[in-house]
């Protein structure tokens, strides 16, 4: 069977009519779409967005770690690239226990990264070119060397003890020496941290615990206090002012915490997701932040855990809370049992097409995010795709998340087909994350150490924080010193030098998809059908608005697949899109073999 004749890839085609349709064009359904694009109420649903992680990105001064005049040096790359916004992780002024995530000073940008006019000049060059600028938010605790923390500890009658979360020893229990993050005995209840062991820890001067669902370094702030939630308030519009675009908030469906018991026990992460007074909280910060700001912002909240019915709660039109979440069910689909995420196990292509078209309906009333890698997540060309076919798995997979309705978002590297890091050794790894977990494993409860390695080297979130490759000169190009990472030894042969500009490349097709979002009305607001969901390597999506379809349809296997497998016959229409250019389009989908026709 013949679908058509594939234009040249990379390149968006408008087809020619159905006999006797009578609907209007594609370059008519375009000019409908630029003017949806010019309301700026919506332009972050027809947006892609760029995440940086700045220590990783690029080096401008040789310190071995990526800065943000390493960004600006950089700014072209994305305009090539042709995406509209970039979510930066935190630069603040941070100790750096969790790689900036733990935040000492929300006005001040960190002096690996860089200083505020350096900051400010970021935001200028961005604009400049059509880019906007979502900083990331990390409300739900501070660093413990913020002031606001240092001066809780000197006792507690202290200005800012109450910013915090304190609680006396469990009454009746008896507690016992122990090493920081070890269970003492007395804790105030059995909940566990995100990073391993108790989520409290011991403030020896005033004989109480602290919370702290992340590592000891990052204690959680007490939202139920008004003075913490205006705080946070007037910092959100200090940035503002200073031009940013928006906020990508991390772990925000957490600042509300339950009610609990000294008995209760588990994952802290879990216990205080979506907690009773979320909703009050962020519909608070819309009308003190977004509602008073000049222009639109965009607002994703991260929110792991959440149900679709709470993320439809939180990004529904009418609800005046944040424009979409972050969820995580399709990443970690591959979680081993009771959810440990280092002992995996295989992925079922039939979970993550049938998950994903679920979440595809939070579009219908709210909003929602596309994304398979960022830098909790190791890089998904190694984790669901085939290294042997790095280049038409990658592109697979992307062009398999852009055909779903959401905004897209693209983690750096990412637009290049960067793979893992396979390091052989616990030595080589930075993450507080993955150490944590490696001491508790190994060290604590005596594990296999090849097992637990197995498992480090297949979801450990240094996979996706190696620099970016961007030539095959000396470190990829990332820094004329040490890295603070070692670098992945395949940049000689996956760089941006060898892609950018060069047809049927990686970043090539990347430009493709951001292309196609901006020029596809079916793409934001279309209707969304899966097709043969049982299928164990077809993955097909069909997408109709206005008279136009959209079939994306792939063969997610090592193994060519028969196009007579589906369950209807595909139809035919023009190739807009194809990891496999200036191939006849046959009856038999190549390994990896991807398609978008339009009709």
């Amino acid at each position: 069977m013949t679908i058509g004749t594939p234009d040249a890839v990379n390149q968006a085609a408008e087809p020619t009519p159905a006999p006797g349709s009578t609907r209007h064009s594609v370059a008519d359904d375009s000019a409908a779409h630029h003017a949806r694009a010019q309301d700026e109420t919506q332009w972050w649903r027809s947006a892609v967005v760029y995440q940086i992680y700045p220590r990783s990105f690029a080096d401008s001064n040789g310190d071995g770690v990526g800065d943000l005049q390493g960004i600006i040096d950089h700014l072209d790359h994305l305009v090539a690239l042709g995406v509209d916004a970039v979510w930066l992780s935190p630069a603040y002024r941070s100790p750096m226990a969790d790689n900036g995530y733990d935040i000492s000073d929300y006005r001040d940008i960190d002096p690996i990264f860089g200083d505020l006019a350096t900051m400010d000049r970021l935001i200028a060059e961005m604009h400049a070119r059509g880019l906007r600028l979502v900083m990331d938010l990390v409300v739900n605790h501070t660093s413990d060397q913020h002031a606001w923390f240092r001066d809780a500890l000197t006792g507690p009658d202290a200005e800012h003890r109450d910013w915090y979360i304190w609680r006396d020893p469990r009454p009746g229990a008896t507690a016992h020496d122990a090493g920081p993050g070890q269970w003492r005995g007395d804790e105030p209840n059995g909940w566990v941290s995100a990073f391993s062991g108790p989520a409290w820890a011991w403030d020896e001067a005033s004989g109480q615990y602290y919370l702290h669902i992340f590592a000891p370094g990052q204690p959680d702030l007490n939202w139920e206090n008004p003075k913490v939630r205006q705080a946070v308030y007037t910092m959100m519009n200090w940035w503002l002012a200073r031009g940013v675009d928006g906020f990508r908030m991390d772990v925000i469906n957490l600042i509300s915490k339950p009610a609990w018991g000294p008995d209760d026990a588990g994952p802290a992460m879990n216990a205080c997701s979506v907690g009773p007074r979320l909703h009050d909280f962020l519909a608070e910060m819309n009308r003190e932040v977004m509602a008073t700001s000049d222009k639109v912002l965009m607002t994703v909240g991260e929110m792991p855990s959440v149900t679709l019915d709470e993320a439809a709660d939180v990004s529904g039109r009418d609800r005046h809370e944040l424009n979409m979440v972050f969820q995580f069910e399709h990443v970690w689909l591959d979680n081993g049992p009771d959810g440990d995420k280092y002992r995996p196990v295989p992925l079922r292509l039939a979970d993550m097409k049938a998950n994903m078209a679920r979440w595809a309906g939070l579009c219908e009333t709210g909003w929602n995010s596309l994304y398979l890698g960022n830098h909790d997540q190791p890089r998904f060309v190694s984790r669901w795709g085939d290294e042997a076919h790095r280049e038409q798995s990658s592109t697979a997979w992307a062009a398999m998340l852009h055909a779903h309705p959401g905004t897209p978002f693209i983690y750096q590297g990412d637009e290049l087909g960067m793979t893992d890091a396979h390091f052989g050794s616990i030595d080589q790894y930075r993450d507080v994350e993955t150490l944590g977990y490696w001491h508790r494993a190994v060290d604590l409860d005596g594990r296999d150490p090849d097992e637990v390695m197995a498992g480090v080297r297949y979801i450990s979130r240094d996979n996706a924080r190696t620099p970016v490759q961007w030539t095959a000169g000396d470190n990829a190009g990332f820094t004329t010193g040490t890295p603070w990472l070692a670098v992945n030894p395949n940049y000689a042969e996956i760089n941006a030098q060898t892609q950018v500009g060069v047809p049927g490349s990686v970043f090539e097709f990347h430009a493709a998809l951001c292309r196609l979002r901006h020029e596809l009305p079916v793409l934001t607001d279309g209707s969304i059908e899966l097709l043969d969901a049982d299928h164990p390597r077809l993955w097909w999506v069909r997408r109709r608005l206005d008279g136009v379809t959209l079939d994306a349809v792939a063969n997610m296997s090592s193994d060519p697949l028969a196009v007579a497998e589906a369950s209807e016959p595909v139809p035919e229409g023009r190739v807009v899109l194809t990891n496999h250019p200036g191939q006849e389009v046959t009856d038999t989908l190549a390994p990896w073999e991807v398609r978008w026709t339009l009709s």
